[in-house]
């Protein structure tokens, strides 16, 4: 690892863009690249600030383009930028996730940006790439990575007599009965089917070998064997007293949750920014950050933000040079720095990191961005109101995912 200031921006910019060729329409006219930019940077002076420099610091160094960086909101993004690719307007450069690219690269709207990473290949992480990589070539340049981790109370499982914080599926399934004789739940698990399923099931799927999809995408398989144990678990879980009572309605909010009540003990898929609520509640001293807790393997939720070149933009070459200067180092630290999340690289130490920060980052070689596919998300709703049910007592772990399989793969034989 080798810490990158921010003063070495301007420096790391200008390696950058000598290695990625030459803009749009030549020295003496300038390429116009416009990047539609969604509030990543949650603070919003602070993501104005960033941009703004970002912007500055780009054209001071490449005098023939000139940037326009557009800030968006998230609602309406999928949308807004389907009909801007079906239209060949709005921008040249755009920030998508795995779970957008590949329809749009297999419809021909994206441009590959294999050429943009080349020379730093190595030091992306792995799982990065290949969650931006649709039939082989890359379309997205990763310029931060998210990730999810378990988050508890250690001063609840101590109290409960259990002197190792479970590491594992098993051991917080025997945790559940210690926890339970104090009026505690083991697992603060979200039911409410307005929870994405990525922090909620399917992370205990994935860890007991599942998948959402068959691997041709044409029907589903969360309602194998695997994912039928991942749904008795927490119905063991339930009866054992390690689940909220209100689970099937209750989201994964910590602030005013029973997580920061002392109510309940861990939070299996937490983000980063979870720690400083959680802190807040119960006292930075009594909370921990584990790894994905392991079944037959761990799994963690995150997903990178991948810079996707749009097919119709006149000036790619330019719109290439911008997101790598993005994806530097320099630059790359800086975002990480003020968004909170990660960097999608190994060769950059964030400034001014916390501890749960660094707990977090150990979780990065396990993130998964979750089974893509066109319809998933409405795939994940079907999923979710039967394990909302199966939550209730209205129907068992294998009638529920048996219901919600056929009901979508009505939907996927259906084309619409």
């Amino acid at each position: 690892m080798r810490k990158v200031a921010a003063a070495g921006i301007a420096a790391a910019m200008t390696v950058v863009i000598a290695g990625c060729g030459s803009g749009g329409s030549g020295a003496s006219d300038k390429s116009t690249v416009t990047l539609w930019m969604y509030p990543v940077i949650a603070d919003q002076a602070k993501n104005q600030a960033f941009w703004g420099k970002v912007e500055k610091d780009f054209e001071a160094a490449n005098p023939t383009v000139d940037v326009k960086i557009d800030q968006q909101p998230w609602d309406g993004r999928q949308e807004k930028i389907t009909t801007a690719l079906a239209s060949k307007t709005g921008f040249d450069l755009v920030v998508l996730g795995p779970d957008q690219i590949p329809q749009y690269a297999q419809q021909g709207t994206l441009e590959p940006v294999d050429d943009v990473i080349a020379k730093d290949k190595a030091a992306y992480l792995p799982n990065a790439l290949t969650a931006l990589t649709v039939d082989g070539k890359l379309y997205g340049v990763p310029i931060y990575q998210t990730i999810t981790a378990p988050i508890f109370n250690k001063k609840l499982f101590t109290e409960a007599g259990v002197t190792e914080v479970p590491d594992t599926l098993e051991e917080l399934k025997a945790a559940a009965p210690k926890l339970a004789a104090k009026k505690v739940a083991v697992l603060d698990y979200p039911g409410k089917p307005e929870v994405s399923l990525n922090q909620s099931f399917y992370p205990i799927l994935w860890a007991n070998g599942g998948t959402v999809f068959a691997p041709d995408g044409k029907t589903v398989a969360f309602n194998g064997p695997e994912g039928v144990e991942s749904l008795q678990f927490l119905l063991d879980l339930k009866a054992a007293g390690g689940l909220p009572e209100n689970t099937a309605s209750k989201g994964n909010d910590i602030e005013g949750g029973p997580l920061a009540g002392g109510k309940t003990a861990m939070y299996h898929a937490a983000t980063a920014g979870m720690v400083e609520q959680l802190a807040a509640a119960i006292g930075q001293e009594n909370v921990g950050v584990g790894l994905p807790l392991e079944g037959r393997k761990r799994v963690a939720f995150g997903i990178p933000g991948g810079l996707v070149v749009a097919k119709h933009s006149k000036s790619k070459d330019a719109a290439k040079k911008l997101a790598a200067y993005i994806s530097s180092p320099a630059v790359g630290a800086e975002l990480a720095k003020e968004s909170g999340f990660f960097t999608a690289r190994t060769d950059v130490t964030i400034p001014g990191q916390t501890e749960a920060s660094k707990e977090f980052a150990k979780s990065l070689e396990f993130a998964f961005p979750g089974d893509t596919h066109p319809k998933a998300r409405q795939v994940m709703a079907m999923v979710a109101s039967h394990i909302q049910a199966a939550l209730l007592g209205k129907e068992d772990a294998k009638t529920a995912l048996d219901a919600a399989a056929k009901e979508a793969n009505e939907l996927l034989s259906s084309g619409s």
